[in-house]
């Protein structure tokens, strides 16, 4: 009698999680069109219509143009003024580090909060207008597909090292010892994880010279240890590190789990709380899981994570699956909201609602209601996933 091995197993069902999340995302992008073309008939056009749609693609989907043109505009926003006042972070030298210094001012609001999901929509959509609006670059953001990378990321075309990937591992640093993630209250014990097969300075491709500029904010460090500057926001010039970690992405952010989180989060309080991993339950979820894979300085840093441009590509693949996820159920998801506005509810905070205001500090002023961030097709959005 023959047998499966395990291998083949996982493989066998990481296709079909595969096959069947791309029916949830074909399902979301039919219905996205529909409402539009609905709103078109009713002469309810308003800012976002079908001939103004911009569709976010998977890294893998571009071309190497475009993929080159994507990364020469990341560049070219590190290397323009900031418009952040040095009296508020005398580190933000670049107007990329705008956005690292907003991430960092306000990471204790926008994590395990009412905010999060649309918080950080808006977050990555105004790095993607500034892109094309200070830059030049006509594109829109790619989404990391993370399953597609859970058996080797360093042969991921985004993480590869080449001229069309956003830079590779970092220099290996052998007898790293493991990770020890604490996770927001003492009477709940650490997650221990392993480190990757780098740990040192990115050795190759687009980013080999960038400048990390602030933090460390709040950096899981090997051994256990947490390093952080008092003013985080203050000039910290060093090197991109990444210590890019298969483990961590196989057991966090493979395809099954992905469409787990979709199909049995039955509320927006149980899908926020699963994509960040519930505490205590021993897992990072999605977004810890692509954070902690990447691995490195600023990677680990719960706070000064997106000076890693690896940050923008994981959190365009998080906005997917949310919207993958509202479309499930359109009339019950697109406007539910779930939290207060401080980590974990610490200190006690008000309950987030539809009419509470976020801001993105001097990223782009003013401030938006959360009711006007709940759709990819409203508000000041308008763009679908394919």
């Amino acid at each position: 009698m023959s047998m499966v091995s395990n291998q083949d197993s996982t493989l066998n069902s990481e296709d079909t999680a595969l096959y069947q999340m791309n029916l949830l995302a074909r399902s979301a992008l039919d219905l996205t069109l529909h409402g539009l073309e609905n709103r078109s008939l009713n002469h309810d056009r308003g800012s976002c219509t079908l001939e103004t749609l911009r569709v976010r693609r998977d890294w893998r989907a571009l071309t190497e143009r475009e993929r080159r043109a994507y990364i020469d505009s990341i560049l070219c926003l590190q290397q323009l003024p900031p418009q952040t006042p040095d009296a508020l972070a005398a580190g933000a030298k670049t107007r990329y580090d705008d956005f690292l210094a907003t991430h960092i001012n306000q990471t204790w609001h926008i994590h395990r909060t009412g905010t999060f999901l649309a918080w950080h929509r808006y977050f990555i959509y105004t790095f993607e207008e500034a892109l094309r609006n200070e830059c030049g670059y006509s594109g829109d953001l790619p989404y990391w597909n993370w399953g597609s990378d859970i058996d080797s990321m360093e042969q991921s075309p985004l993480f590869d090292g080449s001229d069309t990937s956003i830079s590779g591992n970092g220099a290996f640093i052998p007898n790293q010892p493991d990770l020890r993630i604490p996770l927001g209250h003492t009477d709940i014990p650490p997650l221990i994880l392993p480190t990757g097969t780098g740990g040192g300075c990115v050795t190759s491709g687009p980013l080999t010279n960038y400048t990390v500029n602030m933090g460390p904010s709040f950096l899981y460090m090997p051994g256990g240890n947490v390093s952080r500057m008092s003013n985080p926001l203050d000039y910290n010039p060093r090197c991109l590190k990444r210590d890019l970690t298969n483990s961590i992405l196989r057991s966090n952010n493979n395809h099954s789990t992905v469409l787990n989180l979709i199909q049995n989060s039955p509320d927006i309080w149980s899908f926020e709380t699963n994509t960040q991993g519930a505490p205590g339950s021993g897992l990072l979820g999605i977004h810890g899981g692509g954070h902690l894979a990447m691995g490195g300085d600023p990677g680990r840093d719960a706070d000064a994570n997106p000076g890693d441009p690896g940050f923008w590509n994981h959190h365009s693949m998080i906005d997917r699956i949310w919207w993958m996820w509202q479309y499930e159920d359109l009339e019950e998801r697109e406007f539910a909201v779930s939290g207060t506005g401080t980590f974990l509810n610490e200190p006690v905070s008000a309950n987030t609602t539809l009419d509470t205001h976020v801001n993105v500090g001097f990223v782009k002023r003013g401030s938006i209601a959360m009711r006007d961030l709940m759709s990819t097709t409203a508000g000041p959005f308008c763009y679908v996933y394919l």
